[in-house]
C-alpha cells in the first residue's frame, strides 16, 4: 500500500508540478490521478495535432483570463519560447472549457469584446470571434477553441474540426 501511495505522489508531482501555476498534463494522467475535469481532459494530443496539422506537445494548463477558466495549450514545433500558457501564442492550440453556472456569463463576456459572427450547428449557440477562435455554448459548458498554426493565418475550419471532436465529450 505504501508503495502505491508513493507512485501516485510521484505521478502527481511530475504531472502537476510543485509551487507553480503551470501544469503539464496528459489526459490519461489527469484521469488517473484526479478523476477530475479540466480543459485537458476533453482534448487529446492527437486531436490538437490534427487540428493544427503538426505534432504538438503534451497539453499545458494555464490561466484563461478571457474565458474565466483553465486553458489547455498544445505547442507545435515552431512555437516561440518561452512558452507561456497564460497568453495566446503562435503555433499553438488553445482549448478552454468552463463548466457550470458561470459558463453563460463568460461566454457572453467574451462575445461582448469581439466582433462575434454567429455560427450554427454547434451546441446551443456559437460564434467566431473574427480573429482565431470559435466559442460554443452547450448546456452548462462554454468551449473556446483557438488554433494558431505557424506561418499561416488561423482558419475557422481548424477550430470547427476540433470543436466537433470535443463537443461529443461534453
Amino acid at each position: 500500500m505504501r508503495r502505491s501511495i508513493s507512485v501516485v505522489a510521484i505521478i502527481a508531482v511530475s504531472c502537476f508540478g510543485v509551487g507553480g501555476t503551470t501544469l503539464l498534463v496528459g489526459a490519461s494522467a489527469v484521469s488517473a490521478v484526479t478523476k477530475g475535469f479540466n480543459s485537458c481532459t476533453v482534448v487529446t494530443q492527437a486531436e490538437a495535432g490534427k487540428a493544427i496539422g503538426a505534432s504538438v506537445t503534451v497539453g499545458v494548463l494555464g490561466t484563461a483570463t478571457v474565458e474565466g477558466g483553465v486553458a489547455c495549450v498544445f505547442y507545435g514545433p515552431s512555437a516561440p519560447t518561452p512558452r507561456t500558457p497564460n497568453v495566446a501564442q503562435s503555433d499553438s492550440v488553445r482549448v478552454v472549457v468552463v463548466k457550470g453556472p458561470n459558463a453563460l456569463k463568460w461566454y457572453n463576456a467574451y462575445k461582448a469584446k469581439v466582433s462575434a459572427r454567429a455560427i450554427s450547428g454547434y451546441g446551443n449557440e456559437a460564434y467566431y470571434d473574427g480573429y482565431a477562435s470559435l466559442s460554443v455554448l452547450k448546456g452548462d459548458h462554454y468551449l473556446r477553441v483557438a488554433v494558431s498554426p505557424a506561418g499561416a493565418a488561423p482558419s475557422l475550419a481548424d477550430e470547427e474540426q476540433l470543436a466537433k471532436a470535443i463537443l461529443s465529450k461534453l
